[in-house]
């Protein structure tokens, strides 16, 4: 397992160490809020076209060969922008960062489930994410110390270092993990099961979580520095964020497994904590800043083992990778459609018109789920969506 989790902290350690310190050291290459949100749903958007087709990949060959060649491809990337140091190319290199993403990325949650029985996917999804959420917490504030020593340039090369070790590693210590048969599957099938309440609603939550956790980390420091704070406190003052929601997952993992927590109780709760730390955001000053990368950071960190542990629950092994494929398509798409929700709304009124606009669509979540529940009846066998 800690390759996996190596691998969840490669990516999320790249995607926000570069993230959080794009519109504070790259004045070259953002020149405004819209090109900034571009720059932070470009990794995202590449996730989106991509990490469906890598998961059914890794259903069709095994997970283990797609996790290698991700976390290969991602070095490689990180490596371009190292040799040539440019505005276009940095685009060029996020876009490459993201595409090898979406390879490892869905491997390494299909073989989390595979290598954990059932009544354990509390537990490991909550480690996984426990080490990704490490990767939020050093990436803004040791990715920000790498940029003020060497510049932007010392940053994609650490990560490219960090994805070669990882795929070492993985290539060393993972199992093979043979792909399982199963039946064929038509595009009608494939439809029906995506389309499923089990399905949508975890992967609606997850990617609500997601499009609050991009825009803290991409637009918080943008409302630290109009607050008056450096870099340094801006950076740590993120690090909150992630670092709450390392604390809370593998909490909210034992708690599911334990029988203490349903996936219903702890999405809804994420749910209003996220949005309640993005209302947070609207306030002035440091309070705002950090009592907003508090809540943010535990909503998140109580919806995300949830909804991944009901995905693996409600899915046939052999179909796992396309499950987290398509369940990571979802994510990225709140990754990508977040900050350019809000860049957009800023862009037209002010930032906090940004944040007001996302957590007022996060916190109809709930309100949604309710009409759900309600419209079922009382005495309808129909199953939890979650």
């Amino acid at each position: 397992m800690w390759p996996l989790y190596a691998a969840g902290f490669t990516t999320a350690f790249g995607a926000h160490g570069i993230a959080a310190n794009l519109g504070g050291f790259s004045e070259d290459a953002v020149t405004s809020l819209l090109v900034l949100g571009g720059l932070l749903a470009l990794y995202d958007g590449a996730e989106v076209v991509l990490k469906p087709v890598f998961g059914t990949l890794a259903d069709r060959i095994g997970a283990r060969p797609v996790l290698l060649g991700g976390l290969i491809a991602f070095a490689a990337a990180s490596a371009l922008y190292v040799v040539a140091d440019s505005p276009g190319w940095l685009w060029a290199a996020r876009l490459g960062q993201g595409a090898a993403a979406s390879a490892f990325s869905p491997s390494a949650s299909a073989l989390v489930a595979r290598l954990n029985p059932a009544a354990k996917h509390g537990r490991a999804f909550g480690s996984y994410g426990f080490y990704k959420s490490i990767g939020y917490t050093l990436g803004p504030l040791l990715g920000g110390v790498l940029v003020w020593a060497g510049g932007l340039r010392l940053l994609f090369a650490v990560l490219a270092v960090l994805g070669a070790a990882v795929a070492a590693w993985a290539a060393i210590a993972v199992p093979v993990v043979p792909p399982l048969p199963k039946a064929r599957q038509t595009v009608l099938d494939l439809a029906r099961r995506l389309a499923d309440p089990a399905f949508l609603a975890p992967t609606g939550a997850l990617a609500a979580a997601t499009a609050a956790l991009s825009v803290g980390v991409g637009f918080l420091p943008v409302s630290g520095r109009a607050a008056g704070l450096g870099t340094v406190a801006t950076g740590a003052a993120i690090s909150v964020l992630a670092a709450c929601a390392a604390i809370v997952q593998p909490k909210a993992g034992r708690a599911l497994d334990d029988g203490r927590l349903t996936t219903r109780t702890g999405i809804t709760a994420g749910l209003l904590l996220t949005a309640t730390g993005l209302a947070c955001a609207m306030l002035p000053g440091l309070t705002g800043v950090l009592s907003a990368a508090a809540l943010i950071g535990a909503g998140t960190g109580l919806i995300t083992p949830l909804g991944f542990a009901a995905l693996a629950s409600a899915t046939p092994q052999e179909r796992l990778g396309q499950t987290m494929g398509s369940a990571e398509l979802g994510r990225e798409l709140g990754d990508a459609g977040g900050p350019l929700l809000v860049a957009g709304v800023a862009t037209l009124t002010t930032l906090t018109y940004g944040y007001a606009t996302l957590a007022a669509l996060l916190a109809a979540g709930p309100l949604i789920a309710l009409a759900y529940g309600s419209a079922k009846g009382s005495g309808s066998e129909e199953p939890d969506p979650f």
